[in-house]
């Protein structure tokens, strides 16, 4: 087995963040920290686009409130596909059971 996730805080993040600027050498700063480089160039990507959203904890995308909106419908639409098909599937058994058939 690998490995458990690591989970690093907001606060760990901005510190290296901000050490990483302050740093000649991101290379070694990240094995000091005991992490990977990549890392911390990541972390920089999302504080520069972001700014205060950044690192909201627990793995959650940043998103604008239209992005969230889009995923909120794009939920709702698959809980309703998901319905329409339950449904689907009803009216062809009972319609089995009855011996009749509902479409015309």
């Amino acid at each position: 087995m690998g490995k458990p996730r690591r989970k690093f805080n907001k606060d760990f993040k901005l510190r290296t963040v901000e050490m990483s600027y302050e740093s000649e050498n991101i290379q070694h700063l990240a094995k000091e920290l005991g992490i990977r480089a990549h890392l911390i160039y990541r972390w920089r990507t999302e504080l520069s686009t972001h700014k205060e959203e950044s690192f909201p904890g627990e793995g959650n995308k940043q998103m604008s409130p239209e992005e969230a909106q889009i995923s909120l419908l794009k939920k709702q639409l698959r809980e309703k596909d998901q319905e329409l098909e339950i449904l689907k599937k009803a009216i062809g058994i009972f319609s089995k059971r009855d011996g009749k058939s509902i479409s015309s």
